[in-house]
């Protein structure tokens, strides 16, 4: 019950990540405000859903308001929310790239400047970024800078907060099942095998370990943490690219046994 008594904002919490985190959180005693544009498929039990389009400074403004009267304090901020786009430079439209930074950079903005004055000491950010932030990926230009923005806008937070006592962190989810972006879990089962020889731990992660990691950055066992970025994704990151030539020769032994 590390959050109990406390009092959470997640961004897109309906479906995927953001529900597993919101889920958790509640698990563990807190009371969570889903800010998302969608309403949850079904009700999570102590979770108050709030409309908002995470793209507009108003609505979001509004929200963290209604979870100050509602609940009233602000201990956790989740920013969640976000979308993926698929396309060479070339063939981008614009209003795809301006959507896709409104969606995955702009509202963490709007998000930090709604809530971080209503905040305390002891509390905590947590900004959902990704792997792609880490390093570049074919087709996806847009989201890999947008989750880089999220990364190192999370650590000049970090630092600004400070002074305030608020810690903030960035997750950085890598391949995860049964979520919008996990794109590796279609196209058949050779692409799937394809994918899953990328990550050393050879399968996809679920929202619930990635809830697990966004829990413990935003709990007081991480209160020495902040401005890190924790890579949950099955060793992926950890690999400079190079062929296995180890288990290449494993795989070719196998075949000739």
């Amino acid at each position: 019950m590390r959050f109990e008594g406390k009092v959470a904002i997640v961004t897109g919490a309906s479906t995927g990540i953001g529900a597993a985190i919101a889920a958790r959180l509640v698990l563990e005693g807190a009371q969570v405000m889903n800010a998302d544009i969608k309403a949850p498929p079904g009700e999570v039990e102590a979770t108050t859903f709030h409309q908002t389009d995470v793209r507009s400074a108003a609505e979001v403004s509004a929200m963290v308001d209604a979870t100050l009267r509602q609940f009233g304090r602000i201990d956790v901020l989740v920013n969640n929310a976000g979308i993926g786009l698929l396309a060479e430079t070339p063939a981008m439209a614009e209003d795809d790239w301006e959507r896709l930074f409104a969606v995955n950079v702009t509202s963490v903005f709007h998000a930090c400047k709604a809530a971080i004055p209503l905040m305390h000491a002891g509390g905590a950010i947590v900004n959902v970024a990704s792997i792609s932030g880490l390093a570049g990926d074919f087709g996806m230009g847009a989201y890999n800078a947008s989750k880089a923005a999220v990364i190192n806008y999370t650590r000049s937070l970090a630092l600004d907060c400070s002074r305030l006592g608020i810690r903030v962190n960035a997750l950085c989810p890598g391949a995860i099942a049964g979520t919008a972006m996990a794109v590796g879990e279609h196209g058949g089962d050779e692409y799937r095998r394809a994918w899953l020889d990328t990550i050393p731990m050879g399968r996809f992660g679920s929202a619930a370990e990635m809830a697990s990691a966004a829990a413990f950055l935003a709990s007081d066992d991480a209160s020495y943490i902040t401005g890190a970025v924790l890579a949950a994704d099955g060793g992926a990151t950890a690999h400079t690219g190079q062929l296995d030539f180890p288990g290449r020769r494993r795989k070719r032994e196998a075949a000739q046994a």
